[in-house]
């Protein structure tokens, strides 16, 4: 008989794959246990408070099981996979008499097929290497010792009474049980979907959605306590939606951000059309061929270069030290919507680029955005960001800064508009910047300087040649 011994199983833990993340969301398995894996193969995607990531193994070996179901949110530092490095073939089931013990109750279900308690964090045994001190008396089942306990009292005089029915307490993940305690929902009366009778976050909003259906009032002598209120809506008329990943983590950094910097906006309108001639005229230039060319470049570039002649707009806030950090570098953060919702990548040193490779860096910022693969580090370390508003077909707004940062360029939609152009009125291609910035460390001074600026190099491109 195979057996699988313990040495020959390795356990992959969920990695921090950003900087000071605690959880991530299993978005989707890659392989199922039985497959055979190769150091580096993926295995999983999953989606931290920044993006989503994949993830792959660092060895060989057959993979032996999957501690957690798609769509549960893992704590870092939990292992999700166990792996049989020992190239032999799938474990067959110990004996009964061989099973180790556990510290809950015998009727609790195991993983299908792996001879192993269902794995949540403060539940069941560990998924470590490390052994149990073995136990210095033999185990008694909850009932028999219960019943023990009172055949003493019974033998000594005491009244006979009943033995008070154990109740074994729901399988379910600490986010979990905080979400059914904050919707006022007894987990005991929740009917759980998940692998190995787990409750999941969707079982406990389906409470949420039906009454609860009473429970049988145990045989004791005092009269029940009233059940808990139970928060229900209406399924037809609203949807709740669960806060979590890239949108739990942008609303507490925009409420941070809100309350903490003091912002200023201010807004400028400008006519461009001398910069959509040149964007057509650029699309049509060789050394551009494949390349994606739009207004948003020759904006970035516009904003770059007001960064250049005016230093000071590029810098941070630093509380602890009291001090003011000035950037001698450019990471030019683009907000883009995505599924999963609204994100800043940053291009790394934009500063240091011709047009071509800014135009290159901003193609694979968007493409790699929209699928979803933006890793955490493109998130990570921006000095200045924009927010293209326009291709909502928004003339501007007043955007608020990313955490770290001192400024944000917020671009309106481009319309033919009236315009007063060499004396006389004529339809012309106009929109609003507005750019918000941090009042402490950015007077009204410099940021009017970087605004006029940008709307300068928009109305008269040729700028960007004698201001570079």
């Amino acid at each position: 008989m195979t057996t699988m011994t313990e040495a020959s199983v390795r356990e992959f833990k969920m990695p921090d794959v950003g900087e000071g993340l605690t959880e991530a969301e299993i978005l989707k398995w890659f392989v199922q246990p039985g497959d055979t894996v190769t150091d580096g193969q993926v295995v999983c995607e999953v989606e931290t408070a920044k993006a989503a990531v994949e993830l792959p193994i660092p060895y060989d070996g057959v993979v032996r099981d999957l501690h957690f179901p798609e769509g549960t949110t893992v704590d870092v530092g939990t292992s999700i996979i166990a792996v049989d490095v020992s190239g032999g073939a799938a474990p067959e089931p110990a004996p009964a008499a061989e099973q180790p013990a556990v510290s809950r109750t015998a009727e609790e279900p195991k993983a299908e097929g792996s001879g192993r308690q269902p794995v949540l964090v403060g539940y069941g045994v560990a998924t470590s290497s490390t052994r149990r001190r073995p136990r210095k008396g033999p185990e008694v089942p909850v009932q028999q010792a219960s019943t023990a306990i009172q055949t003493e009292l019974n033998g000594h005089g005491a009244a006979p009474a009943a033995a008070p029915a154990v109740k074994e307490r729901p399988l379910a993940k600490p986010p979990v049980r905080k979400l059914a305690k904050d919707l006022g929902v007894d987990l005991t009366t929740v009917v759980p979907t998940g692998p190995d009778g787990i409750i999941t976050r969707e079982d406990v909003h389906a409470a949420v959605a039906q009454p609860q259906a009473p429970q049988p009032a145990a045989p004791v002598a005092a009269a029940p306590a009233p059940a808990p209120a139970v928060v229900s809506y209406d399924t037809t008329r609203e949807t709740r939606i669960p806060i979590k990943g890239v949108r739990k983590a942008t609303a507490a950094a925009m409420v941070g951000s809100a309350f903490t910097a003091p912002h200023v906006t201010e807004f400028v309108t400008v006519d461009v059309t001398r910069t959509m001639k040149l964007v057509e005229e650029l699309k049509e230039d060789k050394e551009f061929a494949g390349l994606r060319v739009n207004p948003l470049l020759l904006i970035a570039k516009a904003l770059l270069v007001a960064i250049r002649r005016n230093p000071d707009v590029n810098a941070s806030w630093d509380e602890a030290a009291q001090e003011i950090v000035v950037k001698h570098y450019v990471n030019l953060g683009i907000a883009a919507a995505t599924p999963r919702g609204l994100i800043v990548p940053n291009i790394k040193d934009a500063h240091a680029k011709t047009l071509p490779q800014l135009a290159e860096s901003l193609g694979e910022l968007v493409s790699t955005a929209r699928d979803g693969k933006t890793s955490p580090a493109a998130m990570q370390n921006g000095t200045v960001t924009i927010t293209n508003v326009g291709v909502f077909g928004v003339d501007t707004g007043t955007p608020i800064l990313n955490p770290g940062e001192s400024a944000i360029l917020a671009v309106g939609a481009i319309k033919l508009q009236p315009w007063v152009h060499k004396g006389k009125v004529k339809p012309r291609q106009v929109t609003t910047l507005a750019l918000s910035f941090d009042h402490r460390l950015v007077d009204g001074e410099l940021g009017s300087k970087v605004l006029a600026d940008v709307a300068a190099i928009l109305e008269q491109p040729k700028r960007l040649i004698t201001w570079a």
